[in-house]
C-alpha cells in the first residue's frame, strides 16, 4: 500500500486536519473490501449520482442513511432456504455496508433500485446565506454573485 505522507502540508495549512484524516481513514478503511462495485459520477456543476452494482439485492433488503457529511449504504439480505443443493456459488450473497464521505451542503436528492443497480443522486445546495454577495459602495444593499467571482473581476 502506498502511504502519503501529509505532515509538509499540516505545517502550513491550517485548518484541514478533518481532511487529511479522512483521506488517510479511507484508504485504511477500503483497502481490502471491494464489494459492491460503485461508480461516482459528477452530472453537473452541483450534481453527482452513485451507482452501486447490488444484483439480487431487494429495495427492502438495502438501507441508505444519510448523516451529516456522511451517507451509508447497508445491505442485508434474509435467509433464504434453497429448494435445491448448490454445486457453485458464484453470486454474492452476503450483506454490505458502503461509506460515503459527503462535501458540505451536499444532500441526497432521490435513490432507485432498476436492473439490480441501485441509483443514488446528490446535489449540492448552498445556502444563499453562504454564497458570495457583491456590496455597493456608499450603500447597503447586498446582490448575490452569480457564477464564479473571479470572472466578474476579470472581465472589470
Amino acid at each position: 500500500m502506498n502511504r502519503i505522507d501529509f505532515s509538509p502540508y499540516r505545517r502550513t495549512m491550517v485548518g484541514f486536519d478533518r481532511l487529511f484524516d479522512m483521506i488517510e481513514n479511507q484508504g485504511r478503511a477500503n483497502a481490502g473490501d471491494k464489494y459492491p462495485p460503485f461508480n461516482i459520477e459528477r452530472r453537473g456543476a452541483d450534481a453527482y449520482r452513485i451507482t452501486l452494482a447490488v444484483a439480487g439485492f431487494k429495495s427492502a433488503d438495502i438501507d441508505i442513511t444519510a448523516q451529516a457529511n456522511l451517507l451509508v449504504v447497508k445491505g442485508q439480505k434474509p435467509d433464504e432456504s434453497a429448494e435445491g443443493e448448490y454445486l457453485h456459488v458464484g453470486i454474492a450473497q452476503r450483506g454490505f455496508e458502503r461509506r460515503f464521505e459527503l462535501a458540505d451542503y451536499v444532500r441526497v436528492d432521490s435513490a432507485d433500485l432498476a436492473d439490480g443497480l441501485l441509483v443514488i443522486d446528490l446535489v449540492r445546495e448552498v445556502p444563499e446565506a453562504m454564497k458570495p454577495k457583491k456590496v455597493a459602495i456608499g450603500g447597503n444593499r447586498l446582490t448575490v454573485v452569480e457564477g464564479d467571482a473571479s470572472e466578474e473581476t476579470a472581465a472589470a
